[in-house]
């Protein structure tokens, strides 16, 4: 049908509208964004894998070269086969600590043979410190898992597990934290003064540089110190103070009342004499040396909170 002008007839712009709107909306109109979480990240480029990775080169490279470094300048033990050191780690610092509190720099110290010390005192020392010494090779691996064991445990951190070897290392060359880097030069320096040393030149050395008091080092100067007598005339007893002084000397001194060291005391002539080193007799003599020495008896001390927690590691 045409209308009056001539156009063919058709519907007016309202009813064409009418049918758009009202029509399906087709599918390729609708947008559809992805949710928030399903974006991808751009994946990184090349370039920057490869500065990652040769970053992480770098470093190991370093750590490596450090470690490296470490090993080759840590001392040797050979020299300490004939010769004895004039002092060690562990008294200079002593000594720097002092200074640093403004106090007299004091250092009482002499060097004795291995014959020239009680032969029940080095016992002492040996149950005390190191019952294995002459069974291993500057790590006692049962030692170690007991004090993991007993960690465990208490759930804290107790008496150490260092040899005999390890404490002589670390007297002489390191310093006193408890870093594990320090554990680990502990370790290796060990191992040298195991391949170099007989085993009595290193007990020898031990026993002459351990510290025994406030600038005190080494078993005689010990002896003298605290009994008034030489390294050779030390008892059952007081050899049996003096290894219960250790690791903590300074805080355990027999005039300090401690009662982890008359504890102590006792458990070592204990060890002595279930090993066979002294005999019965010996022992129960000792045991009341201790009490006199100390100043403590058993039914004196049946109170009081232990202080085994100022054990040293």
């Amino acid at each position: 049908m045409s209308t009056t002008d001539g156009r063919p007839e058709g519907p007016g712009p309202s009813e064409h509208t009418e049918a758009v709107t009202e029509g399906p909306r087709p599918e390729s109109l609708v947008a559809v964004v992805p949710p928030a979480h399903t974006v991808a990240r751009p994946a990184p480029t090349p370039g920057r894998k490869s500065w990652r990775l040769k970053a992480l080169l770098g470093v190991t490279v370093l750590l490596l070269g450090f470690g490296v470094y470490e090993y080759v300048t840590l001392p040797e033990a050979e020299p300490l086969v004939r010769e004895n050191p004039k002092s060690t780690a562990l008294m200079d610092r002593r000594a720097e600590e002092a200074r640093e509190a403004g106090k007299k720099v004091r250092r009482r110290h002499q060097w004795v043979s291995l014959t020239s010390i009680s032969k029940h005192a080095i016992a002492a020392v040996l149950v005390s410190e190191d019952a294995g010494f002459y069974g291993h090779e500057g790590l006692d691996t049962t030692e170690v898992r007991k004090a993991l064991e007993e960690a465990w445990a208490k759930r804290q951190l107790g008496r150490g597990a260092s040899t005999i070897t390890q404490q002589l290392a670390k007297n002489l060359w390191l310093s006193t934290d408890r870093s594990l880097f320090r554990k680990a030069k502990e370790l290796v320096l060990a191992h040298r003064l195991e391949e170099a040393l007989t085993k009595k030149r290193i007990l020898a050395l031990y026993l002459n540089v351990v510290e025994w008091g406030n600038g005190v080092y080494g078993i005689e100067a010990g002896a003298r110190e605290h009994f008034g007598v030489s390294a050779a005339q030390l008892s059952v007893a007081q050899g049996a103070i003096l290894a219960a002084m250790l690791p903590a000397p300074r805080k355990r001194s027999p005039s300090s009342g401690s009662r982890a060291l008359w504890k102590r005391s006792h458990w070592i002539v204990d060890q002595l004499s279930s090993v066979g080193r002294i005999s019965g007799a010996e022992a129960t003599t000792a045991r009341a040396d201790i009490d006199r020495l100390l100043g403590r008896t058993p039914a004196a001390d049946s109170g009081g909170a232990d202080e085994g927690a100022d054990d040293d590691a």
